[in-house]
């Protein structure tokens, strides 16, 4: 049952995740502190807190997922543009180690990616509404925002130095 709604829920996100809109969610000022840790694509683990002192965005996405194909270099450059941000690409796909390296030749990204279990993401988000889904973690470990849908380094830049 939980495969059938977790299928079902990406698939109403699909048209979401077929257009160049998004819809942003700011986070209470008083959110928990998030935690996580999840394997890289050569098995070693990354854990949240070892970003602490970072803004952190964490972008869920699929190889299938037309806008989350489309933000890989922009998330790219935002990764390695600004020495206060880390992105972390939380892979949300049930396939091989071997697709997505195959898919990130043709798709390049200069930041981690990390393997989620579909079936047991991170109890911090849950499964996305929608690919892509991105959540931006505070320097202190707490949710800032989230953009359902496709975002811009340049709107996650601007987030962070209008409320940082």
């Amino acid at each position: 049952m939980s495969r059938l709604i977790l299928v079902l829920s990406l698939l109403a996100g699909h048209a979401l995740a077929d257009s160049d809109s998004s819809i942003a969610e700011s986070a209470s000022p008083e959110a928990p502190t998030i935690a996580f840790s999840l394997p890289d694509l050569d098995g070693r683990d990354h854990a949240l807190d070892d970003y602490r002192g970072d803004w952190v965005v964490v972008n869920y996405w699929a190889t299938w997922c037309a806008p989350c194909r489309k933000e890989i270099p922009d998330l790219s450059n935002l990764h390695d543009s600004r020495a206060d941000i880390t992105v972390l690409g939380l892979a949300f796909e049930d396939t091989e180690v071997e697709v997505f390296r195959e898919f990130l030749v043709e798709y390049p990204a200069t930041y981690p990616i990390l393997l989620v279990d579909v079936y047991d993401p991170p109890s911090a988000f849950g499964a996305p509404r929608a690919l892509p889904t991105t959540y931006l973690i505070d320097p202190d470990g707490r949710l800032a925002q989230t953009w359902i849908g496709p975002v811009t380094g340049e709107q996650i830049s601007g987030w962070i130095d209008s409320n940082g």
